[in-house]
């Protein structure tokens, strides 16, 4: 899915507010939206949950809370956004830190506006992909979720393509009881084989057929 520009967001947390407004005019030029904020107490108060495409623009070094103290509170609290963190030359090995810690990618003062905007355009195709996967996977949690326990059971051992026989002397149930499982998982999840209902479990979960 392409999203328009201008349903993806930039945050930009930075002291300078000259930079600020340097970076706004830049980004409002490829039609992003984007939010300023000037310290990352401001952006942990005021910034929402991302709900579409969005990458977060940190200023490294800032009074108070660091941009490596607002990534980890960002971790703790499990929000999932790529961050660019924006450095001076003698913070470069900062950012390797923070990249180290789950951090996106970092852009070195004075950077090219060009580079800039690529970084972030590969940061917002990463949050897009992302929030797809999530969406994906909440569809198929959603699916699994009308299942039956029993038929949750037989759902994971048909996805691992075990025949009826098997199935059903694991279960301790009979083959016809089985076939009949098998029909209404295929119903219920819109799907016509074992193939595809792997490819569902698997979404929702990773580890669903070890």
């Amino acid at each position: 899915m392409t999203y328009p520009p201008e349903d993806c967001l930039v945050h930009v947390v930075d002291d300078d507010a000259g930079l600020r407004r340097s970076l706004r005019f830049l980004l409002d030029s490829v039609g992003w939206s984007v939010k300023l904020y000037a310290s990352a107490e401001e952006f942990l108060d005021l910034a929402a949950p991302p709900t579409q495409p969005s990458c977060l623009l940190l200023d490294i070094r800032m009074p108070a809370m660091s941009g490596l103290e607002l990534q980890q509170v960002l971790r703790e609290r499990g929000v999932q956004m790529p961050i660019l963190f924006m450095t001076g030359h003698a913070d470069v090995s900062m950012a390797v830190q923070a990249m180290k810690s789950g951090a996106s990618d970092f852009i070195e003062k004075p950077f090219k506006d060009q580079m800039l905007l690529d970084t972030v355009a590969a940061a917002i195709r990463r949050s897009a992909e992302a929030l797809e996967e999530a969406q994906r996977r909440d569809a198929a949690l959603t699916v699994l979720a009308a299942l039956s326990p029993r038929e949750k059971e037989a759902a994971r051992l048909i996805a691992r393509g075990q025949p009826n026989k098997l199935i059903a002397a694991s279960l301790g149930i009979s083959e016809k009881t089985v076939h009949i499982h098998r029909q209404h998982i295929m119903e219920k999840a819109a799907i016509s084989s074992a193939a595809e209902l792997a490819r569902l479990m698997l979404r929702a979960n990773p580890a669903a057929l070890d």
